[in-house]
């Protein structure tokens, strides 16, 4: 990689971050597929997910302003967010977020929002997902020096 795009501007760092994590989020062979959007909905920002086991979907749902497109997986419930969503956000365990929005093979959309964007607001799903975990969200924790 030269550093340079194909008008001979310089790439950014932000843009070089940004490909080296799409490079990283390949899915494994036979393992999961790039999950697809409806038809008739659109993605404009890209596609990321975060998996969340079932039953804490079960809590994070009533506790959120827009619940966009939803896939699971018998385990899991995967929820659509805009891609990068996870930039300077380290999303609470038991959560995995997965660059690229890779799902398993068997998951199926269990919830369509009305409308065409398919996404779940990501700092309120964070925020839910805080609360019903018992995890103080990042920006509120003490800075040590």
């Amino acid at each position: 990689m030269t550093g340079d795009d194909e008008s001979g501007r310089p790439l950014g760092l932000d843009t070089l971050v940004h490909l080296g994590r799409r490079l990283q989020a390949s899915p494994a062979p036979g393992t999961a597929r790039r999950l697809s959007v409806p038809e008739g909905m659109t993605a404009p920002l890209g596609c990321d997910a975060v998996a969340v086991p079932d039953h804490l979907g079960r809590l994070i749902v009533p506790r959120l302003p827009r619940v966009g497109c939803v896939y699971a997986d018998g385990s899991r419930w995967w929820w659509v967010v805009p891609s990068d969503s996870d930039y300077a956000l380290p999303w609470p365990a038991p959560a995995h977020y997965a660059l690229g929005a890779p799902v398993p093979a068997t998951a199926r959309l269990i919830h369509r929002p009305a409308g065409t964007v398919p996404y779940t607001p990501p700092i309120p799903l964070y925020l839910a997902l805080c609360r019903v975990t018992g995890t103080t969200p990042d920006w509120s924790r003490a800075v040590s020096a």
